[in-house]
């Protein structure tokens, strides 16, 4: 019989059927023989001709995206099987087949570069039929590895394209030939082979290879220890060690299924253990997890795609992403404080914590890789630069770790074989993204042909009669919509092609719309019914997948809410303002947070009556709204219940003892 307190952390064997299970990604093959050693001579040459493209400055563009897609094809069928319970370690003949031609197909356009350069967009057969067979296969990886909601909406795309003629009303156009299509779409930079490739190719790739890398050198675990160090003795320790791992985890990560799985591996049966309920701790991860995509500097790669789309500095999208980040896990904190004060669950044991001070002496130096990107990107240089110092940091450290372990005559933390997973682990992780990022190269491509980015966006204001709300509302449920099961980087291209025009047609700021298609698409991952993140918080939990999902939804209140205030006040996101314009909005916005959070969980200091749980959240959202007469009536009010609530509870607590004594 266990102990009523024992603590069930999954197994290895459990986390990876988790991760197979939500994470499409994480469904690949292990293979123990011959094709084991191909893939990694095949990994690590594509790291290697990624490294030195990037580096050398000397390979055009198109041979670059183009060479990269093929290795990525290859992978793909090699490594992804056709359905998710066939065998992992067997290799269907087919498959062989297809990862040839898939790699063939992009190895194509490397070949006859000079001569397609020469025909000037005067396609052959030959031409025209590679490129149906390359965006053919594009498609099934990304049913294999993607998922299906984007290949809907891409195929419906195309259908579009081939016969806009029939479309209804401002939708019409006069519809583009198959041949003209797959020109476009295959050869053109307007297609596959656009930004989102070309992303994908440069920065994106050194960014998860820096992730790969700092994996091996033990920054994880080092997260997790500074993160109990800091809040694990507080009350409901454990649910906000969880907020703040996944907030480091999740920028980095680029997945939320993966960081709930990972961090929540851990967290989600520390929190059980303490007392709280199975669905409130798989929300924990699931919600703070999907709220690490919205936290800078990386942002799932996200925020360099956005700096490239605006035409804008990185750093003024790290810096407008800083303060909504903030506020977003400030609400999930507070809620959590709350309900871990309203149900009396403690913290851990001080003694089993370890010590902040000794884990900033013995391991701080693994924080270097960090900072080293963060200083780069603060003196303006470009991702590219900030990455590749990331990862020679990240070397260093990793050099550090081994000589320290040959030093103190223990088994070396970072040797040869650490290195190769790094490549096969960097290879691997990429084709997820640049599958998406071709996915939504094929998108954007049929938008720029047909001009039916500028049509939704009319659409939308036509529908909405041009009231802000109500289109902002609209774009809202289009954002969620489109953002449901679909990776990160996908995720904003494909939100903000489509429905950010319509916001910026109003007047609104471009990084303001860009910024709220992305939170509202980011946060499809919460929301019922499907909410990936959510689900795989419940598998671990073991708790109700839906009761789970409306928990998360309730704890990313503010993500709901956020991008409602820098539409309608950007200085939240520091566009031409000054820091000190910004203070009075952000502790008034923080104020709001409490107001709402408080109501939602339905506790201060006692348990709240429905009707200052109603008075609580307006009074927050008042105070969230950028004016200051609603700032001034919902502080007031928030005071009055915060006052009303001190001076009950203990009357509240005589009450019970006297209850208890008669």
């Amino acid at each position: 019989m266990k102990h009523k307190n024992y603590i069930h952390i999954p197994t290895a064997e459990e986390i990876d059927d988790y991760m197979r299970k939500y994470d499409s990604e994480s469904r690949y093959r292990r293979y123990t023989d011959w094709k084991k050693y191909l893939i990694i001579v095949i990994s690590v040459v594509f790291c290697l001709f990624q490294l030195y493209s990037i580096l050398s400055g000397k390979i055009t563009a198109q041979i670059i995206r183009a060479t990269h897609l093929s290795f990525v094809m290859f992978l793909a069928y090699f490594l992804f099987p056709m359905k998710k319970d066939m065998p992992k370690d067997k290799l269907p003949w087919y498959d062989c087949v297809f990862a040839l031609i898939a790699a063939a197909s992009w190895s194509y356009i490397v070949i006859n570069f000079e001569a397609l350069i020469r025909r000037a967009g005067i396609y052959t057969t030959t031409d025209i039929i590679v490129g149906i067979i390359g965006i053919l296969l594009v498609f099934e990886a990304c049913r294999r590895i993607v998922g299906l909601p984007i290949l809907i909406i891409s195929i419906v795309f195309i259908m579009y394209a081939l016969f806009g003629a029939y479309a209804p009303g401002f939708l019409n156009h006069r519809g583009y030939s198959l041949q003209r299509l797959v020109s476009h779409l295959f050869y053109n930079t307007e297609g596959i082979m656009g930004t989102p490739i070309g992303a994908s190719a440069t920065f994106i790739f050194l960014f998860i290879f820096f992730g790969a890398l700092l994996d091996k050198t033990g920054i994880g675990q080092f997260f997790i220890d500074i993160c109990n160090a800091i809040a694990g003795g507080f009350d409901g320790g454990p649910a906000k060690v969880a907020v703040l791992t996944s907030a480091m985890f999740g920028t980095v990560s680029g997945s939320s299924v993966s960081n709930t799985v990972g961090t929540g591996s851990f967290t989600i049966p520390m929190m059980k253990s303490l007392g709280y309920r199975p669905e409130f701790a798989g929300a924990v991860e699931a919600s703070a997890s999907t709220g690490g995509q919205l936290m800078p500097p990386i942002m799932g790669a996200a925020s360099f795609l956005m700096a490239e789309s605006l035409g804008i500095p990185y750093m003024q999208v790290v810096k407008a992403a800083i303060i909504p980040a903030i506020l977003y896990f400030t609400g999930i904190f507070i809620m959590v404080h709350l309900e871990a004060k309203k149900t009396g669950l403690k913290g851990l044991s001080r003694d089993s914590l370890p010590k902040i001070g000794e884990l900033l002496l013995k391991k701080g130096y693994l924080i270097i890789p960090l900072i080293a990107i963060i200083y780069f990107f603060v003196l303006g240089k470009t991702a590219i630069y900030a990455g590749l110092m990331g990862i020679i940091a990240a070397g260093l450290v990793a050099v550090i770790n081994s000589t320290i372990d040959i030093i103190m005559k223990r088994k070396v933390s970072f040797g040869f074989n650490d290195l190769i997973d790094v490549f096969v682990n960097a290879a691997r992780n990429i084709i997820s993204v640049a599958v998406a990022c071709a996915m939504a190269g094929i998108i954007i491509g049929v938008i720029t042909l047909t001009g039916l980015g500028l049509k939704i966006g009319a659409g939308l204001i036509s529908i909405s009669g041009g009231i802000p709300l109500l289109l902002l509302f609209l774009t809202m449920i289009s954002s969620i919509i489109l953002g449901i099961g679909v990776p990160t980087t996908a995720n904003y291209l494909i939100t903000s092609t489509i429905a950010a025009s319509a916001i910026i047609g109003l007047g609104y700021q471009p990084l303001a719309a860009h910024m709220f298609v992305f939170y509202f698409g980011i946060i499809a991952d919460v929301t019922p019914p499907v909410a990936l993140a959510a689900m795989a918080g419940a598998a671990i939990a073991k708790s109700d997948p839906i009761k789970t999902g409306i928990e998360a939804t309730k704890l990313s209140i503010g993500a709901f809410i956020i991008p409602y205030m820098f539409i309608f006040n950007p200085d939240i996101l520091m566009i031409n303002t000054k820091i000190i314009d910004v203070i009075p909005i952000f502790i008034t916005s923080l104020i709001g947070m409490f107001g709402v959070s408080a109501g939602l969980e339905g506790y201060v200091f006692r348990k709240c009556k429905i009707y200052e749980r109603i008075l609580f959240i307006i009074a927050g959202l008042l105070s969230i709204y950028p004016e200051l007469y609603t700032d001034i009536i919902g502080i007031s009010i928030i005071i009055i219940l915060v006052i009303i609530q001190i001076a009950t509870r203990n009357k509240n607590k005589m009450n019970t003892s006297a209850a208890l004594n008669n």
